[in-house]
């Protein structure tokens, strides 16, 4: 008898410990979470966090459709929403179980691509613009002809993010156009322009933080937090806002429908919406963010920084890319391909 209660005892501590490993499966854009932040997440709850980087929305999206994955959150952005969600992708959030909801600064609570905020919840935001380093152009930068009709001075030093959306987007509002358009002479002279600038261009990859920051390139077309980044090392680098229109964005957390570790995610889903860990997310990556009062966690040079704070002339410029129909993507897809061979 003695000897049966103490296996039974054994199992149940090993039973025990099994039920203690608790693991969650982040997939996220490189370079682009807080390790601080996650070692305080796992500290604080037990939760091995794994993170796998992906480095464009089409190759988040294709992966986590072909299964198998074995991702529980993912983080495309607002543009991409409606079209995980339409494939089935990603499930809706039980907000029961997120009190942290309520932290969502009131203009990001009901929004385009997720009414109700239902189905995910603010990662970062940010914009797409030009980087430029002043020390050898000295001419005006907020102008995507930054990258579209590159002044002698910029030519075979400009590094483009190879970012289907935001790239062609760029181009079509550069030649008068909307974002999502399907008018063929708008995105003629869109493509022709992007054809012509390319030869003037030295690389399209995303690493434009380091080369900015090493005077390696002299500029780019990116995203406003790898700029602010490349500042605070290259105080020569500033940071444009296209006048003819530049895209705004927003990534969100969104969980997967086949998600494997449910409780571990709503977990982490609500940590990142306390003031203090989304602050955490925002000094790291230099982006803003959707969670009221993380400000004043901020660190300070967050507060005034021209990448983070868009100045108010350049406000009316910008533009939240909306979810493109399959029609429109179809097109600029056939565009970024004949861009990149």
């Amino acid at each position: 008898m003695s000897r049966l209660l103490l296996s039974a005892g054994l199992m149940a501590l090993a039973t025990g410990a099994v039920a203690q490993d608790r693991e969650l499966q982040l997939y996220n854009w490189g370079d682009y979470t807080s390790l601080e932040m996650i070692e305080k997440f796992e500290t604080e709850t037990g939760i091995d966090v794994t993170i796998t980087d992906y480095d464009s929305n089409e190759t988040a999206l294709a992966k986590v459709q072909a299964g198998g994955h074995g991702f529980d959150l993912v983080v495309p952005s607002a543009s991409y929403i409606p079209i995980w969600r339409e494939l089935g992708l990603i499930q809706e959030l039980d907000l029961s179980r997120l009190p942290n909801h309520a932290n969502i600064a009131p203009e990001w609570r009901d929004v385009e691509w997720d009414p109700g905020r239902t189905h995910s919840v603010p990662w970062q935001w940010g914009t797409v613009g030009m980087a430029v380093n002043t020390a050898a152009y000295g001419g005006d930068i907020n102008t995507s002809d930054i990258i579209l009709d590159p002044p002698p001075e910029l030519q075979g030093s400009i590094n483009v993010v190879p970012e289907m959306i935001d790239i062609i987007t760029l181009a079509i509002m550069n030649v008068g156009g909307e974002p999502c358009t399907e008018d063929l002479e708008i995105l003629r002279a869109a493509r022709d322009k992007l054809m012509a600038a390319q030869e003037h261009w030295l690389s399209m990859d995303y690493d434009s933080e380091t080369k900015l920051a090493a005077n390696d390139i002299m500029a780019a077309a990116v995203w406003n937090g790898p700029v602010m980044r490349a500042r605070l090392v290259n105080p020569d680098v500033a940071f444009g806002y296209p006048v003819e229109g530049y895209p705004i964005w927003m990534d969100n957390v969104v969980l997967l429908s086949d998600a494997q570790n449910v409780d571990e995610a709503y977990e982490f889903i609500n940590f990142i919406m306390a003031p203090e860990n989304a602050a955490m997310l925002s000094n790291f990556a230099r982006y803003a963010n959707g969670i009221a009062g993380s400000e004043e966690f901020m660190d300070p040079e967050m507060a005034s920084a021209p990448e983070v704070v868009i100045p108010e002339e350049h406000r009316a410029n910008g533009t939240f890319i909306p979810t493109c129909p399959a029609s429109a993507m179809d097109l600029y897809t056939q565009i970024w391909t004949e861009l990149q061979s």
